[in-house]
């Protein structure tokens, strides 16, 4: 097939999604396709010698929203008229986080009529908005950590906020973003004097903020292809908390895969991954992760429906203990996508 890449991208994961993209687009070329990058911030063909699009990786932290054309949607719009979709197959998405998956981008691509990669407009859209799809979550009893959202306009009476806190669950306490991955913006607060720093660092990146009881515990993740769990994988960062630095900096996490869990406990959460994805609407495939409690219950976190395809992301070492190779995976779900369109 003659396959388009989107990726880079004006979000805060602008640097994962380059590196997402390059190694899908050296893995679809291993599995025989032809290849056309494309950085939708740009509207720039990424062909280049060495295949390297992000010099140097993924940095330890997120890039600059203000350093960044904060122009996602015209860029989008910019990409989508000038590009011409008869020449390709299938539109392979590598983006993270903004438009490229909350639903913005697989609504222009609807329109061209051409089969892409993942979830459809509205799944995006779900699965991006956290306390949506926590609603979602509690309306099919699956269980998830308690929580409540608040914007920005609330933040000038904490006072407040730490009383709806200690009333509810008390600290710890996790305030991220109610719309971003990459846990961009995310903290856990251990005491109140500490809140203000976390809902700044949060207010960078959303004008809704959530707030949910920190589960102690260990984190799962279990990745979904078609209607298939694959193993779940456990994340020991060395951070206590599976933040920015941790998921994308080499030795900043240990991960065991299988997980060692009972066996009865690995058909219970893999079960949940897939009630969790199906809940949502989600197709192709996602990622859904979760805190494993003290109590031995799980609690669904989110659905990742653009995860992460670095050398060091969850779905591809599930895959590859599940007996799938990488450049297998993408040709899978590229041709996943090819038959959600024949549907």
């Amino acid at each position: 097939m003659k396959i388009l890449v989107l990726m880079g991208g004006t979000s805060a994961e602008r640097d994962v999604s380059l590196v997402s993209g390059e190694a899908i687009v050296q893995a679809l070329k291993d599995a025989g396709h032809q290849v056309l990058p494309l950085d939708t911030a740009q509207d720039q063909n990424l062909l280049s010698d060495n295949g390297r699009y992000l010099p140097g990786g993924v940095k330890q932290k997120p890039p600059d929203l203000t350093k960044l054309e904060l122009k996602g949607k015209q860029l989008a719009l910019d990409v989508i008229h000038s590009f011409d979709f008869s020449e390709v197959d299938v539109v392979f998405l590598a983006l993270h986080g903004g438009q490229g998956e909350d639903g913005t981008i697989q609504a222009l691509l609807d329109l061209t009529g051409k089969p892409y990669t993942g979830s459809g407009v509205l799944a995006s859209a779900l699965a991006m908005d956290k306390a949506m799809s926590k609603k979602i979550f509690e309306r099919e009893s699956i269980k998830t950590p308690e929580w409540f959202l608040i914007e920005d306009s609330e933040l000038s009476d904490i006072a407040t906020i730490e009383k709806r806190i200690e009333k509810g669950f008390g600290f710890p306490c996790v305030v991220k973003p109610n719309n971003q991955g990459s846990t961009v913006g995310l903290t856990v607060v251990n005491e109140k004097p500490d809140l203000k720093k976390a809902f700044e660092c949060a207010r960078e990146f959303s004008s809704h903020i959530l707030i949910e009881n920190y589960i102690r515990g260990r984190e799962l993740t279990v990745g979904i292809l078609g209607d298939t769990p694959l193993p779940v994988v456990e994340i020991i960062p060395e951070h206590g908390i599976y933040d920015y630095e941790c998921k994308y900096t080499h030795g900043k996490s240990n991960y065991v895969c299988p997980a060692e869990i009972p066996q009865e406990k690995t058909k219970e959460i893999q079960a949940i991954g897939l009630k969790a994805f199906r809940a949502l609407g989600c197709e192709g495939y996602a990622r859904v992760d979760f805190r494993y409690g003290e109590d031995e219950r799980f609690y669904c976190l989110e659905v990742n429906t653009l995860p992460g395809m670095t050398s060091l992301s969850l779905v591809p070492q599930a895959a590859k203990a599940f007996g799938i190779n990488f450049p297998e995976l993408v040709d899978r779900i590229a041709r996943l996508a090819l038959k959600k369109r024949q549907k």
